[in-house]
């Protein structure tokens, strides 16, 4: 294999957004270097099943509707 071909493999924290902390080992950064994190599991919305609404952009539903609505799967 050859030699300096992978960066260096260290330990450093990471601080996540609701303030607790952990170590792990990544290629980040350098020995003991502390990573702050702005969006975590903890705080996005595609983790947290946050404030999501469907919203009909030009009423699309509706052409769809429309267009379609009356088709069914039926015989």
């Amino acid at each position: 294999m050859k030699k300096d071909l992978h960066p260096e493999y260290h330990t450093i924290k990471v601080h996540m957004t609701d303030g607790t902390e952990f170590e792990t080992r990544s290629t980040w950064g350098k020995e003991g270097d502390t990573l702050t994190l702005d969006i975590d599991p903890t705080s996005h919305p595609a983790w947290t099943g946050g404030n999501q609404k469907l919203l009909d952009a030009g009423g699309q539903v509706a052409r769809f509707n429309k267009r379609f609505g009356g088709l069914s799967l039926k015989k």
